[in-house]
């Protein structure tokens, strides 16, 4: 059996919940994916499934039916079957079979954020110049852990009908009827085959691990509740955490349709439910599909992977798929790294949730907290490295582990911990070990700079290593060091923002370095969404990951769906990609991490959106069936493979494919430069019928950039132009460069970022 090397990363590892899921286990359940759906009945491919099943059981019918998990026909082939390794072997060899892979375990992954973004909380606030109001006709789809569709975010007061050709259903389940669902929330699905089939049933979920969980689309957990509020969720006027944050709040498009796919439980997401829910979704009729969700760095290949080959079929039906980059936060981490999904990567925005930490000396630190425990007066402070108990070393009990700390020094004290910024590492279980051994208080050193606000269940805040070395060297040298820690406040108006979130993954593109990702960036960190009160009896939290960025940008891809509904997925990509700005609200270059390391392209792909220029992108770089075909020849897939993925007879050319470079992507990457090479893009124009763009562009460092031609002349709406860029060594870098290349007409700025590596050995025209 293959070993479990992907997780899911429903980023609660560095949220309110901090939940430990169990380790990954591995499969006795393949996924067996056989590229496009013919045109064919569903009882058709029911019994063709069962055939081939029976054709790796020796020919044994009934075994075969008993192995079958999942049927996906309505917008790609294949199925989930219960195999050995053997037989699953044996099945990657017939001939109209892409891929087998291993049905893995991926475990999970307000809002003021968009009066930061450029969106009034006002649900009737529209774009300047736009008509944003038909959002009720856009449907977004969620893969996640459910919903709570009685939380206020979720109200379907004042909506017209749902739209006629919706075609989904509303199944029932534990404390969840045809009722649940309103003219908000218009379908909900569950998905359990993949996970009965690793796990086996036990009826009806019971309470575990402080949360419900519930066999229904009801969510249990909270995380699936909070991506849909921020996304879509309707005006809440006093939506709150224990007093932080508290205000108005609203999605980013509050009328549209939500339709909730849950996929992942308490122990984690199986891949088989996960292609049932995009097979259901793109027959459903949504016209988005968000996916909180990613595989652990490195990804492996794309049609080996559930949302590669999920969002690929989608978007081949006219659905984007919008998807979270992962939070790894080392170079080349980023996942989901398919050009046909829109990756987001997670910035913070101006709000913080901060405690004070004064002190005996006089001196005041600020660190990151949600936690709203009172301190009555000062106490002692005390390295935890101090207090080790039984076999633990200093090392180890520094960091706060269980049974490590000597009750009888901390009885009554604050005590000074680390995190090594590991998503496994739980700030709160820290806070908890303090409490059990008698502390009254916690100083947490954040090794890595996360900037995440956590609920601490006793007086505690996080600082970074600067200000905790220096609260160290006070414990440790003062006589009797004090220190009190007040409770957490929001504070508005933190600068620089954004910044990239240091937990954010990052480029380049492990698995194709000619597509950059991270495409976009958007606000994930301590963001404010509704919850569900099955999880710790709450209805609004505070969360911070790529999983909250993404539905960030999901929102406003419903609001260009609104106002351009026949655009494709590309089409809509482009738009936010080549308005967004590399520019903070200061006007400086935007930055990465608390410590203000400049950032590139690898952290915030093409910059952060700019939803009063979203709607106005002038030109757009669409992709056509073909391009991605071309792409996929370029990538290594041969005829056969090709013509089943796509379900036509489209070959790879006869010489060689061109680089995946010449994408029609709206970045450009050229990750292998040798003296000079030329790539080819083809722009629409989508504003003005007639007008004239000119090019401007900032190089690389010791890149020579030159793009032919240098003005692009339009006639009409809908016309294509195409130019080329031609890339030259001046000066030889170790490593990679970054540049911009914009096409400009009075206001309207369409930019690309260039992104180059110059070859190992490569030499300048110049030499």
């Amino acid at each position: 059996m293959a070993p479990c090397t992907m997780l899911f990363y429903l980023l609660l590892s560095i949220s309110f919940a901090e939940i430990a899921f169990t380790p990954c286990f591995s499969s006795q359940v393949y996924v067996v994916y056989m590229g496009s759906k013919e045109e064919q009945s569903s009882d058709d491919i029911l019994k063709q499934n069962h055939q081939m099943l029976a054709a790796v059981h020796g020919g044994r019918l009934e075994e075969a039916q008993e192995s079958h998990v999942y049927s996906y026909s309505n917008a790609f082939r294949g199925f989930a079957a219960k195999l050995s390794e053997e037989q699953a072997s044996k099945m990657a060899e017939m001939p109209n079979v892409v891929s087998v892979f291993p049905n893995l375990k991926r475990n999970l992954h307000t809002t003021h954020s968009w009066d930061f973004i450029g969106l009034g909380t006002n649900e009737e606030m529209e774009i300047p110049g736009f008509s944003t109001k038909n959002q009720d006709n856009v449907i977004v789809g969620f893969i996640d852990t459910g919903i709570w569709p009685e939380s206020p975010s979720f109200s379907d007061v004042g909506m017209p009908p749902v739209p006629s050709r919706w075609k989904g259903e509303c199944q029932i389940g534990e404390s969840f009827t045809n009722s649940s669902c309103n003219k908000k929330v218009i379908g909900a699905r569950y998905y359990l085959g993949g996970y009965d089939a690793e796990e086996g049933s036990h009826g009806d979920f019971v309470k575990e691990d402080n949360a419900v969980k519930l066999k229904s689309p009801r969510d249990s957990s909270g995380h699936g509740s909070h991506t849909a509020s921020t996304a879509a969720g309707r005006y809440v006027s006093d939506m709150n955490y224990n007093g932080l944050g508290a205000g108005g709040a609203r999605g980013g498009a509050p009328m549209a349709r939500i339709a909730v796919y849950k996929t992942c439980w308490a122990s984690g997401c199986y891949d088989a439910d996960l292609l049932a829910a995009f097979d259901d979704a793109i027959q459903d009729g949504v016209d988005i599909i968000s996916v909180s969700l990613g595989p652990n760095s490195p990804q492996g290949d794309y049609f080996n992977d559930a949302i590669s080959i999920g969002s690929f079929h989608a978007t081949s039906h006219g659905v984007l798929v919008v998807s979270s980059v992962g939070n790894v936060g080392t170079r080349g981490s980023a996942t989901n790294l398919a050009p046909w999904i829109l990756t987001v990567a997670a910035s913070s925005t101006d709000r913080d949730f901060v405690s004070s930490i004064q002190l005996g000396n006089r001196k005041k630190f600020m660190g990151e907290s949600m936690s709203s425990f009172k301190m009555n007066k000062s106490v002692r402070i005390v390295s935890a490295s101090n207090l080790n108990a039984g076999y633990f070393t200093p090392y180890q009990s520094s960091f706060c582990l269980d049974s490590s700390l000597n009750r009888t020094k901390a009885r009554g004290k604050i005590l000074i911990c680390r995190h090594s910024g590991s998503p496994s590492e739980s700030r709160v279980e820290k806070s908890r070990m303090v409490k059990k051994a008698g502390g009254i208080g916690m100083i947490l050193i954040d090794e890595i700079d996360n900037d995440v606000a956590v609920p601490f269940v006793i007086p505690a805040a996080s600082v970074g290593k600067q200000a905790g070395n220096a609260i160290l060297s006070y414990a440790n040298n003062a006589r009797k060091p004090k220190a009190i820690i007040l409770p957490a406040k929001t504070v508005l108006g933190s600068t620089p923002a954004p910044r990239v979130a240091a937990f954010s993954s990052k480029g380049p593109n492990s698995l194709t370095a000619e597509i950059l990702k991270p495409d976009i960036a958007a606000p994930g960190l301590n963001i404010l969404a509704a919850w569900s009160p099955a999880a710790n009896q709450i209805k609004y939290n505070i969360l911070s990951g790529t999983s909250m960025a993404c539905p960030h940008v999901t929102g406003l891809a419903v609001l260009i769906k609104t106002v351009y509904p026949s655009w494709t997925p590309s089409a809509i990509k482009s738009a936010i990609m080549t308005t967004a700005s590399v520019l903070d609200k200061n006007g400086d270059a935007i930055t990465a991490d608390p410590k203000g390391r400049p950032a590139s392209p690898f952290d915030y792909g093409s910059g952060f959106p700019n939803p009063a220029r979203v709607l106005d992108a002038g030109l757009v770089y669409d992709v056509q069936p073909s391009d991605y075909k071309a792409f996929l020849c370029s990538v290594g897939y041969d005829d056969k493979s090709l013509q089943l993925i796509t379900g036509d007879q489209s070959k790879c050319s006869g010489g060689p494919s061109p680089s995946a470079s010449n994408l029609n992507y709206p970045s450009i990457t050229v990750p292998n430069l040798k003296g000079s090479y030329r790539i080819t893009r083809t722009v629409t124009n989508v504003g003005n019928p007639s007008i004239t763009y000119r090019v401007r562009v900032s190089p690389p460092t010791g890149i020579n950039v030159t793009v032919v031609p240098d003005t692009l002349t339009f006639r009409s709406y809908g016309e294509k132009l195409k130019f080329s860029v031609t890339f030259a060594v001046i000066q030889p870098s170790e490593d990679y460069v970054f540049g911009l290349l914009s096409w400009e007409a009075g206001k309207v700025q369409v930019t690309s970022p260039l992104v180059v590596r110059v070859a190992s050995g490569g030499t300048s025209l110049l030499q």
